[in-house]
């Protein structure tokens, strides 16, 4: 195992400081065939029916011609998280943006795919946006419950026990959909002794920085079985990605939705900017308490700890190593500079949902090149 000893000036920083993997797909099943009688009728706005889940893989239409469709639900024991196409991996960068606009809870999906992060037995209301509401679109669930269909989507509750499971939200008759990884956490209060089923996790600090509930421990972890990793958090990023080289098996992690927010956004700015590339190689991403200082580390305010930081270059030919992505035919801080300014650029775009954070830029050093750190902690910070 090579150590991840990348430093971490920028995270206790004051804050005044200043080919796309291709999606696989599954043939949809029109769901105006195999909807529930007691789906299809109709409820008045913001109110909400319990689902009867003997009756949710009952096909058939209504018998009252009166009756007005229901958003319909599938449960399909089939379903599960959509992977990364391995073969496409040095593919055309392509944005797969949302075909339809989705919310989970307040939370805009901005892509084809997406992960979400919840507690076991937590809920989550899917909902579809736009003056139509979810006419014309019905959910599929493999793992937990849809407790109830409202007048804009549904309430579905995760499963009491943690593991990967999926949600569908697809339009009647159509290939599109909204798809989106779901990652029922080990609550932290299962890690015992500083380890989690075995896996080091270390000691979180007690006091927040400077009371900034952005760091307060993780709400709980993500198990990443091997056969797991290629899972996608959004369509260019697999779960993977951001595990720590800290062995294990499995192994954990928790990771920050913003983070992976952030990274497509600049995965597109850089794109846009004529840097072809599918991906960055995330250089280091979580680092549990523990291996953060097991490695050298000093900084116990590191974003890497809550799964917020990303340490990124550019690497199409797959040589571990920054490419020369401003064409002056060598690799080196001046991509490095490049790729921050893109990263910059983003943070000041003013797109929603982008959180200000840390950007820092590393030199290329005897056992790395250069690369840089991209973190979503909600205050700017430069190194």
């Amino acid at each position: 195992m090579k150590p991840d000893r990348t430093p971490n000036r920028g995270d206790e920083a004051p804050a005044a400081c200043p080919g796309r993997r291709r999606l696989a797909r599954t043939p949809l099943i029109v769901l105006s065939a195999i909807a529930p009688v007691g789906l299809l009728a109709l409820v008045p706005t913001h109110a909400a029916m319990p689902v009867d889940r003997a009756k949710v893989d009952v096909a058939g239409p209504s018998a009252d011609s009166n009756e007005i469709s229901r958003p319909p639900v599938v449960h399909d024991p089939e379903l599960a998280p959509l992977r990364a196409d391995g073969s496409a991996i040095l593919g055309e960068f392509e944005p797969a943006v949302a075909p339809f606009m989705v919310a989970l809870d307040e939370q805009t999906v901005e892509y084809e795919v997406t992960a979400l992060t919840v507690l076991p037995g937590e809920t989550v209301d899917v909902r579809v946006l736009g003056p139509e509401g979810p006419t014309g679109y019905g959910l599929r669930f493999a793992g937990g419950d849809v407790l109830a269909a409202t007048s804009d989507g549904w309430t579905w509750q995760a499963p009491d026990e943690p593991g990967m499971h999926a949600l569908r939200v697809e339009p009647e008759g159509s290939t599109e959909a909204v798809h989106v990884n779901v990652m029922v956490l080990h609550p932290r209060e299962h890690v015992s002794d500083d380890e989690l089923h075995g896996y080091r996790i270390g000691h979180y600090q007690e006091r927040p920085l400077r009371g900034n509930l952005a760091y307060v421990a993780p709400e709980g972890f993500i198990e990443v079985p091997a056969e797991a990793e290629d899972v996608l958090v959004s369509p260019h990023f697999t779960i993977g990605q951001f595990l720590s080289k800290q062995p294990g098996s499995p192994r954990f992690l928790a990771l920050s939705m913003p983070l992976v927010r952030k990274l497509e956004a600049v995965l597109a700015r850089a794109n846009a900017s004529g840097i072809e590339t599918p991906t960055f190689h995330v250089m280091s991403g979580f680092r549990t308490p523990w291996y953060n200082a097991s490695i050298g580390n000093k900084t116990i305010y590191s974003r890497h700890l809550w799964g917020d930081a990303a340490d990124i270059f550019v690497d199409v030919d797959g040589n571990q190593d920054m490419d020369d992505i401003n064409g002056d035919g060598r690799a080196d801080a001046a991509d490095a500079r490049l790729l921050a300014d893109l990263v910059a650029e983003v943070e000041s775009s003013g797109r929603p949902g982008i959180l200000p954070g840390g950007i820092g830029l590393y030199r290329r050093a005897s056992h790395r090149g250069p690369f840089v750190h991209v973190d979503a902690r909600g205050q700017a910070a430069r190194w």
